[in-house]
């Protein structure tokens, strides 16, 4: 990864989003303990193209995601790779914030006229807040990644949060195989146990990647991967 062309810091319980270009990386670096951010991604050339989750696990035979995995589209498409990674775990199923579960968990809601950029938001909130600047709403909302985190199942198929997985300083790099459009946000994993409202941010810093070698790690992760690529390359010859 080239050095950053620029950098800034989301604090916790916010959001943002940007258009990237493909060959652009994004590294995410955790400022607190057992930081969260929420991920979704589109393809601004074509909004109704959008991450993929259950596709992304299938076609790599995973539960988990880290380093050598692809996020795909549900056209087949690789939007980005996983080429740098700390943790080793990112939580594919825990799903997002919602206000029943800040109820459930006893945190005290508190509004953007009592706090403003202090007020406690929702991962869900936070998305369609974002997406709203692209026209589009809560039909558009697909399952999100979440980064740094950790959840494990158990023999029953209960899932459990796995605090302590995530250590400030902890990186997670992204390189865009695609245009790609990306809204994020740094509010709580759904399942996360604190007693309070946590707010964890994050250090976003974003670069130029070196071209996809014929030894890329992602590339050559499995079969499905390469041919993930060969999509993506059909694509942009404008043959799709």
């Amino acid at each position: 990864m080239s050095e950053p062309a620029y950098t800034t810091h989301l604090p916790g319980g916010q959001h943002w989003s940007l258009r990237l270009r493909r060959g652009t990386t994004m590294r995410l670096t955790a400022h607190e303990p057992d930081t969260n951010v929420g991920l979704l991604m589109y393809n601004p050339e074509n909004l109704l193209e959008r991450l993929n989750l259950p596709d992304t696990l299938k076609c790599q035979h995973t539960f988990k995601l880290t380093r050598g995995n692809c996020l795909y589209s549900d056209m087949g498409r690789i939007f980005a790779s996983i080429i740098e990674d700390d943790l080793g775990w990112h939580d594919s199923v825990g799903g997002n914030l919602h206000a029943r579960h800040m109820i459930d968990k006893g945190w005290q809601p508190v509004s953007f006229q009592a706090a403003l950029n202090d007020r406690t938001q929702t991962g869900h909130d936070s998305f369609l807040i974002e997406l709203a600047k692209y026209g589009l709403g809560a039909r558009d909302l697909a399952a999100n990644l979440n980064l740094f985190s950790k959840v494990v199942a158990d023999d029953d198929g209960n899932l459990s949060y796995v605090a302590g997985h995530c250590q400030a300083g902890a990186s997670v790099t992204l390189r865009f195989e695609m245009d790609t459009l990306v809204a994020l946000h740094t509010c709580p994993h759904p399942l996360d146990p604190a007693a309070e409202y946590p707010r964890r941010g994050v250090d976003i810093a974003l670069g130029e990647a070196a071209p996809v070698a014929a030894d890329d790690v992602c590339l050559n992760h499995c079969e499905e991967n390469a041919r993930g690529f060969e999509n993506n390359r059909l694509y942009y010859l404008g043959a799709a």
